[in-house]
């Protein structure tokens, strides 16, 4: 490695990191809002909330799990030993970017066949998983296949998993400031076996 590749290094970083949040905000200029929104009426009117994804996708959904958690939701990630079956009534949050990912659509099948009713957060409305979903929320991100650099510069889905992590902060940041509950009362189900 040469040494002004070395000098470069820290410039090279931060131009990296601006062209990722330049890129989210134009993600986020291009959402709906209005669909967005009628993500938390379900949220707030089910007893049940699944949530699922693969890959990155799926970090950012378990961060999600945590935070609803926090708001005293009852959640599980799919997956996980500790997840019951789902039933009439519950909901499944399913994250794919390009709404055909196997595993997604296989528990979206699952979840509409047993009565649940599944909500898609996906770069398309047009897919597999979109089919099975009473709701797809579309973020206009590059899919992981998307090697042209024409909506991303970033590698494979980098936009779309990024965006789905913030995406579920605002549900929750705006679910949380609906509730009022003081940031004390959620800390008390932080996790305490760290």
């Amino acid at each position: 490695m040469k040494v002004d590749t070395l000098k470069n290094r820290p410039a090279v970083l931060e131009e990296q990191l601006m062209m990722i949040l330049n890129e989210q905000q134009q993600l986020v200029s291009a959402i709906d809002f209005e669909q967005l929104a009628l993500l938390i009426p379900y949220l707030q009117q089910t007893e049940r909330i699944f949530l699922t994804g693969a890959g990155r996708t799926g970090l950012a959904m378990r961060a999600a799990a945590m935070r609803f958690m926090h708001l005293g939701l009852t959640v599980f990630v799919v997956g996980e030993t500790t997840t019951p079956a789902i039933t009439a009534g519950d909901i499944l949050i399913a994250a794919s970017g390009s709404g055909t990912t196997s595993s997604i659509v296989t528990a979206a099948g699952k979840a509409a066949a047993a009565g649940a009713r599944v909500l898609a957060i996906s770069t398309t409305s047009d897919s597999a998983l979109s089919a099975l979903s009473a709701l797809t929320v579309v973020l206009p991100a590059a899919q992981k296949q998307d090697h042209g650099g024409h909506i991303s510069r970033q590698y494979a889905g980098s936009l779309f998993e990024q965006a789905v992590l913030l995406l579920m902060d605002a549900v929750f940041q705006t679910i949380w400031k609906e509730y009022g509950t003081p940031a004390e009362a959620l800390w008390k189900r932080h996790a305490n076996l760290e």
